[in-house]
């Protein structure tokens, strides 16, 4: 019977150690309630798309090959005021139909916003915001490009400044 009751104390000594290491870590992993929320909204004139033919194997039915590139360098405006530019390029990962995987800086006066996209026909883009530096050094979040389809469209982050983990910022 004695051996039963050391047995039992001993599990439950080590589940509550265990319990305790966990409670910290997973309290680490959580977003801090603190996490600040921004939308920009920026309207865009895009550059005429500039095409590098980055793949020597050619198919002679499409402009296109895998591997090939699209750089741009976009204009920024808000309330008719130039607020700053955006500039990438795509990778092309698919012919039928045109895909490509995009990463963008956009340049602000207080800082600059990475992200990164598919290019798919639809006129609407996800964006994944992967970070930034200046006052968006801790950004996370999401947006949208949508063409207009004139040269023109419009530009909507909505950006959390994430806090790291410990609670540091």
């Amino acid at each position: 019977m004695r051996k039963v009751l050391l047995a039992g104390a001993g599990a439950a000594l080590v589940l509550g150690v265990a319990g305790a290491v966990a409670i910290p870590a997973a309290s680490q992993a959580v977003p801090s309630s603190s996490a600040k929320s921004t939308t920009l909204v920026f309207d865009v004139v895009f550059s005429p798309p500039e095409f590098v033919q980055a793949n020597n194997v050619r198919n002679p039915d499409s402009p296109f090959s895998l591997g090939d590139e699209l750089v741009f360098h976009d204009q920024l405006f808000s309330s008719g005021r130039h607020a700053g530019d955006e500039g990438g390029s795509c990778v092309i990962i698919d012919v039928s139909p045109v895909l490509a995987n995009c990463t963008e800086v956009i340049r602000l006066s207080s800082g600059t916003i990475t992200a990164q996209f598919l290019n798919a026909p639809p006129p609407v883009k996800q964006l994944a915001i992967t970070g930034g530096s200046g006052v968006y050094s801790a950004a996370g979040g999401d947006g949208t490009t949508v063409e207009f389809g004139n040269g023109k469209g419009k530009v909507t982050l909505h950006l959390l400044s994430l806090v790291a983990r410990g609670g540091n910022t």
